[in-house]
């Protein structure tokens, strides 16, 4: 049995008309299946947690949508039992779907899953954090501090909006709001603490982006170095004190390029303590965790069995 939890509102409504061609393939193959279908967020959460939780019979659940329905999956699985995880992406251009080398079709993806699985196990990180109390989150590809969450949230606000406004990829989107974002946006004192052991001060951060895969915004390349299995975070610090030397970073990494450049550090680690002297936005897989001037995040070595 395969228990599909769909988005039909992911990439702008595309979630819809993808799982009604996926629905047609399975019907044709009478596979056994269960459709979970989001209303509201938070739904995937919700019916990840219930198919797993106290659950000891294995559970095989494949998300159909993009980045937050992964992340809602992630954060309501219980791995309790034998629990294996798929995903077909509505969007080609999906950062997990980049680093996993997903084919851009649905239809082949679906393929895959159900004729010819080749399983792995992936790392996932989590991100611990205060909002009146200790809270915790998973994340699949990202999290980070700064620049590049209020980059990803503006954007996410302007398109939840009823303003009408041009669509454009999501790459280019983030971008632009980035850009915009980064001439009001003022550095902040602070300092990281790698693995309990470590301790880096800068004087100009604009944001501390850490990977579990190499992409996020849309395939902003922040961390050639991430391998989503080797246990580790892929840490990138943006500290310039020039704008303009953080949007030649921004560049780098929207073109794809790897390579140092003033202003900007990487690091590898399993653990992270991140302390700004300003509170600062926060996100995880481009999910809003708030403004914070503390965050924990650690990685969870290959606990994820997944199907590619």
């Amino acid at each position: 049995m395969y228990h599909f939890i769909v988005n039909p509102n992911a990439n702008q409504g595309h979630g819809q008309k993808v799982w009604e061609d996926l629905e047609r393939c399975l019907q044709r193959g009478r596979t056994e299946y269960e459709v979970l279908m989001t209303r509201v967020p938070g739904d995937a959460w919700i019916f990840a947690s219930r198919l797993t939780k106290h659950c000891q019979e294995p559970r095989i659940i494949i998300a159909v949508g993009g980045s937050g329905t992964v992340n809602e999956i992630l954060n309501g699985l219980s791995f309790d039992g034998n629990v294996t995880f798929g995903y077909i992406p509505t969007d080609y251009k999906n950062d997990l779907a980049k680093s996993l080398r997903l084919s851009r079709s649905p239809r082949r993806c679906l393929d895959r899953i159900l004729n010819c699985p080749r399983h792995c196990w992936l790392d996932y990180g989590v991100l611990s954090y205060e909002n009146g109390e200790p809270l915790h989150r998973r994340f699949m590809v990202s999290s980070g501090i700064g620049l590049d969450a209020a980059a990803f949230l503006g954007t996410q606000e302007i398109q939840s909006s009823k303003r009408r406004l041009p669509r454009l990829p999501k790459r280019l989107s983030y971008m632009l709001m980035g850009i915009w974002k980064l001439f009001r946006f003022v550095p902040v004192r602070g300092y990281l603490v790698l693995d309990g052991t470590k301790k880096i001060e800068f004087n100009h951060i604009y944001f501390v982006s850490v990977h579990i895969h190499p992409y996020e915004g849309g395939g902003f390349r922040f961390a050639p170095k991430a391998n989503g299995s080797d246990g580790m975070l892929e840490v990138c610090v943006v500290h310039n004190s020039s704008r303009m030397g953080v949007l030649a970073a921004v560049a780098d990494a929207f073109w794809g390029r790897a390579g140092r450049r003033r202003g900007v550090r990487y690091y590898g680690c399993r653990e992270i303590w991140i302390h700004v002297d300003v509170p600062m936005q926060v996100h995880a897989d481009e999910e809003n965790c708030y403004s914070q001037t503390d965050i924990h995040l650690r990685c969870i070595e290959k606990k994820i069995q997944m199907i590619l």
